[in-house]
């Protein structure tokens, strides 16, 4: 997997500036993610299929510099194996001070960071970004459909009209998800720009939906040992509220009787 498309200079400013802002104006659609909910999970074959989408196209500009590439092997994650691991490590270079030359990255190392000085860092964007809001600036939708930053992430992908218009020497892309309506970064996904090994549909909604599951990951790679975490506590303090309301009808049994 190779970096195959280059995003002008001028939309990675704009991701820099304001392409990922917080999406409360714009149309959001309500994507459906497999690890959405108190007991979801991630698709390991869908962050298998957004980390291909994340390399041939969005690392050609954005870098993961805060996620290990040893963390693709990871169960819950796109838990590849060890050999695919070393290999896909192997193509991106890293400076080495000791040998004063760029060499082979290994698993140990960090994922690159953005090739474009102005390219925000997708690693933490998933959790950065919120796309469902209100009524009112509440923030009552999040209770029910979550904080939407992977749905604002996938919207912005699949919300290019094909609307164009210049203005000041800049073009500007009609956007129903991004605030305001207008976006200076060209469209970086219109379908089939992937080809998937195992076959799943690459038209624009299902390769925005599988990155933006990956940038999920990225960003909260362990969500599923916090559920499951999370669940247990539940459990066990349910158990202990039946436990403490029966000592206490126990203890204060034969005072009621007396009366």
């Amino acid at each position: 997997m190779f970096k195959k498309l280059a995003i002008s200079t001028v939309a990675a400013v704009t991701l820099a500036t304001g392409a990922f802002a917080a999406g409360g104006e714009g149309h959001i659609e309500d994507f459906d993610f497999s690890f959405e909910g108190p007991f979801g999970a991630f698709d390991q074959n869908q962050l298998q299929r957004g980390l291909q989408v994340y390399t041939e196209v969005c690392s050609a500009c954005h870098g993961l510099k805060f996620v290990p590439i040893r963390t693709l092997a990871d169960e819950g994650g796109p838990h590849l194996p060890e050999d695919q691991v070393r290999a896909y490590a192997a193509q991106f270079d890293i400076y080495d001070p000791a040998l004063d030359e760029d060499v082979p990255r290994k698993p140990s190392d960090f994922f690159p960071e953005s090739a474009l000085e102005n390219a925000p860092d997708l690693s933490l964007m998933a959790k950065a970004r919120a796309g469902f809001h209100g009524p009112y600036g509440l923030g009552i939708n999040q209770f029910v459909k979550g904080i939407g930053g992977t749905e604002y992430i996938a919207s912005i992908l699949t919300g290019y009209t094909g609307e164009e218009k210049e203005q000041a020497g800049v073009t500007f892309y009609e956007n129903t998800a991004f605030p305001g309506g207008w976006i200076a970064m060209a469209p970086p996904l219109y379908g089939e720009d992937v080809e998937f090994a195992d076959g799943h549909d690459n038209d624009l909604h299902h390769i925005a939906a599988d990155v933006s599951a990956f940038l999920m990951w990225t960003a909260e790679p362990k969500m599923m040992a916090r559920k499951q975490a999370g669940v247990v506590g539940v459990l066990l303090l349910t158990l202990l509220s039946v436990l403490l309301y029966m000592t206490n009808k126990k203890l204060w049994a034969p005072h009621k009787k007396k009366h």
